[in-house]
């Protein structure tokens, strides 16, 4: 099982995951906030990854790779709908320069997006793509 984990209470990471959603008609991605039960609980087998400190989204691929920044945005680009799935094209472009863009997305977020004082809850048809 692929799993996209994301901060629950920025509403750019919020509006991401119903944009995968949208365009995952594989049906590909389950999702879980990073401030998650499951999130620490994974993590733990982890211990390059801090979700305390994170400013990222997380894939964790079904073969249990993670992937971090702005790998993880085109590994999870890759199985969305044409045209979205083109953006993998990107991969090109040095890592280092790459994540040093998406930081800056990231740093910035909640200035530039907002942020909710609650993690953002789906709807009970969706309820079934998200782990607690």
């Amino acid at each position: 099982m692929n799993v996209v984990f994301f901060d629950g209470v920025c509403n750019l990471c919020s509006n991401s995951v119903k944009f995968i959603i949208k365009n995952d008609s594989k049906n590909l991605f389950k999702f879980s906030s990073l401030q998650s039960k499951y999130a620490i609980e994974t993590f733990e087998n982890y211990p390059e990854i801090n979700t305390s400190k994170l400013q990222s989204i997380i894939l964790k691929s079904k073969d249990n790779q993670i992937y971090t920044q702005s790998t993880a945005v085109l590994k999870i680009a890759y199985h969305l709908r044409f045209p979205i799935n083109l953006l993998v094209v990107f991969i090109i472009i040095p890592k280092t320069i790459r994540d040093w863009i998406y930081q800056i997305i990231a740093k910035r977020r909640y200035k530039w997006f907002g942020k909710k004082e609650v993690c953002w809850l789906p709807n009970p048809e969706l309820a079934t793509k998200f782990i607690d």
